[in-house]
């Protein structure tokens, strides 16, 4: 029930923006043929929502029209060749300003967050002991966080799992290296984390981060077991 609930929406958008023009007030499941029909649309409605919610529903109908009368406004090659472009450069540009303004703004509006060259924008919770600071890639930190997406959703927290995250520091994504060390054992930091730093475009499909995500840790580092101290004791 759920999932009819979760396409009805996008059925219901593409659906009307389609039956707008085609003059018979709606869709008229007269045979299987046409109950098939349907669900294809609703399949289509439901895959084009999730990639971007923004699209314009009329253009994309008028798209499956000009197919249907074989009077397409471009050519295969000129389609996938646009597509592309755009995917790869145009979304990508448009997604890194947005998120660049988002994090300025972040930065201007509360003194108490900083930034990196790299565009971590953090706020130093507890500075922790400055003695004990991951400095090498091949150091090891035991740390407890919370990551949220922009919209405050929460990803995951090893405080709700009751467990602590446990890594070479080089096998962390490279903000959350910068972010553990501006803090010492014990200290605790805030940051938001551009996509670039966090999980890029692949996203991280097993935590549910989407492509291009910018995300927000809470992060207490618990301990930091020096590379340099377990080579001396080889």
């Amino acid at each position: 029930m759920k999932k009819l609930l979760l396409i009805l929406p996008a059925v219901a958008m593409l659906g009307a923006s389609c039956s707008k023009k085609s003059g018979n007030g709606g869709v008229k499941l007269r045979n299987d043929l046409d109950s098939v029909a349907y669900v294809i649309g609703m399949n289509v409605g439901l895959n084009l929502q999730r990639m971007d919610s923004t699209l314009n529903v009329a253009a994309v109908c008028e798209g499956i029209r000009d197919i249907f009368r074989q009077e397409p406004r471009m050519t295969v090659a000129q389609a996938e060749t646009f597509y592309l472009s755009y995917v790869n450069y145009a979304l990508p540009e448009k997604a890194r300003a947005y998120e660049e303004q988002f994090l300025a703004d972040i930065a201007k509006s509360n003194r108490s967050y900083a930034r990196t060259s790299s565009g971590v924008t953090y706020t130093v919770e507890e500075v922790g002991d400055q003695n004990r600071i991951p400095t090498s890639d091949r150091d090891s930190v035991a740390l407890r966080w919370i990551i949220r997406t922009s919209d405050g959703t929460q990803i995951t927290s090893s405080y709700e799992r009751g467990d602590t995250v446990r890594s070479a520091l080089r096998d962390l994504t490279r903000g959350v290296q910068e972010s553990v060390k501006l803090i010492g054992v014990g200290g605790r930091i805030n940051a938001w984390m551009p996509a670039n730093v966090a999980y890029g475009a692949d996203g991280n499909r097993e935590l549910g981060i989407g492509a291009n995500a910018t995300l927000y840790y809470e992060i207490e580092l618990l301990d930091v077991d020096k590379y340099a101290n377990r080579f001396r004791r080889r």
